[in-house]
């Protein structure tokens, strides 16, 4: 895994629903974001993120947009990645020439997606929108109007549209109203976009049960409020019998997860199922994903410093609460005082100062990548290198995926 980068930014269809990532690699150490040989760096990321980890862990069940230079598309190491879950992306440096659309088409014929980057019309791409599955249009790159034009350009060939780097709610409705079937930007990426919502009386509930099990209160205190509110009592044992609970045995009472589990762990599951409780959102949730992967994250890379485990469980908690004002419709200062945190993640959460607030920095950088903001970032977090900042974050996705496969169970 050595210097080795992973970025990854969800891109989600007409109902916010996650349909896929855009997986960004990267080679490089600690001091420099250069890339020199873009082909190498590829092949050690396929060699590592799909062939050590596993494509299960990098994607779940979505679909994998890669990046592709003209030099990469005409390789053969483009054919070791599994065509059922990956979208070629070819990069808009890619000159339409006979070789690329011949190349193209074979890969076609193999079964593969392939997707035109950074699109604007030129009419030697003709042959190429003959083969594309679809079209990402940069929205920086059009007014409206000439965005407009391009679509009713583009409405000649079966492809879909996808429009990148939306940072607003008008880009998106307007996106959408031109018939736009898939999204990606920031504004999507941004966890109070993504699920700003007002909290219903069972959210409250489960503040409530948090801040209980946060100063340590009766387990009969913890049954009653459970008692008031079966729906989440259903999704707590719900979660706590899964598989990625790690559970040996079901749990068939709140009190039997309450023993089993532990205190700590039953924390930790009541910090997810602020993520899981709403039957109307879109699966799987991103926000949830985001929480559950921020959440892990955290985890892994304090114990890869090899701090306590009780500093570990504290940055888990951080990363989960850093989106839960996307969930109250409170201020996340309000919420940081109902649950008593103490001054380190409440420093951490409001203001990310502190260590754990660097290290939430750290977490952060990835799901937007920018490759400078990350290496300065690790930098500061102090005894982690590139690799271990990716290994953990292979982790966390399986994880979190993990936690959505089963909140659909």
């Amino acid at each position: 895994m050595r210097d080795i980068y992973l970025g990854r930014q969800p891109i989600l269809d007409r109902e916010q629903r996650v349909v896929a990532y855009e997986l960004l690699f990267r080679a490089g150490d600690t001091t420099s974001a250069q890339v020199t040989d873009d082909l190498q760096a590829t092949a050690s990321v396929i060699q590592h993120a799909f062939g050590e980890m596993g494509v299960q862990a990098v994607l779940g069940s979505q679909l994998g947009f890669i990046n592709v230079s003209t030099e990469l598309l005409l390789s053969d190491l483009v054919e070791l990645l599994p065509k059922q879950q990956v979208v070629l992306e070819l990069l808009e440096t890619v000159a339409a020439t006979e070789a690329v659309i011949e190349r193209c088409r074979a890969l076609k014929q193999q079964g593969f997606r392939l997707a035109l980057d950074d699109f604007v019309y030129d009419d030697s791409f003709r042959p190429l929108l003959e083969l594309a599955d679809i079209v990402k249009v940069d929205l920086l790159q059009h007014t409206p109007d000439t965005l407009g034009e391009l679509v009713t350009r583009l409405k000649a060939w079966p492809v879909a549209l996808l429009a990148e780097k939306v940072d607003s709610a008008e880009q998106a409705d307007h996106c959408r109203a031109l018939g736009f079937e898939l999204f990606q930007g920031y504004y999507f990426a941004r966890p109070s976009v993504l699920a700003a919502k007002r909290a219903d009386p069972t959210q409250l509930a489960l503040t409530q049960l948090l801040a209980l099990v946060l100063r340590d209160a009766d387990t009969v205190q913890i049954e009653q409020v459970f008692k008031q509110h079966p729906n989440l009592t259903y999704n707590l044992m719900r979660l706590v019998n899964s598989v990625a609970c790690g559970a040996r045995r079901a749990l068939s009472s709140v009190s039997q997860a309450i023993l089993v589990l532990g205190r700590r762990q039953l924390q930790r599951w009541l910090q997810l199922l602020l993520f899981t409780l709403d039957a109307r959102a879109p699966y799987p949730s991103p926000l949830l994903l985001l929480a559950a992967t921020r959440g892990k994250m955290m985890e892994l890379l304090c114990q890869a410093q090899h701090r306590s485990a009780e500093y570990c469980e504290e940055a888990f908690m951080a990363g989960i609460l850093s989106l839960i004002d996307s969930l109250i419709d409170k201020p996340l200062v309000d919420i940081v005082a109902e649950l008593n945190l103490d001054t380190r993640l409440a420093d951490a959460l409001l203001r990310r100062e502190g260590e754990l607030g660097t290290l939430l920095q750290l977490v952060e950088s990835v799901e937007h990548p920018r490759l400078g903001q990350t290496l300065a970032l690790l930098d500061r977090a102090g005894g982690l290198s590139l690799a271990s900042l990716t290994r953990a974050q292979l982790d966390a996705m399986h994880w979190a995926n993990q936690i959505a496969e089963a909140n659909a169970a």
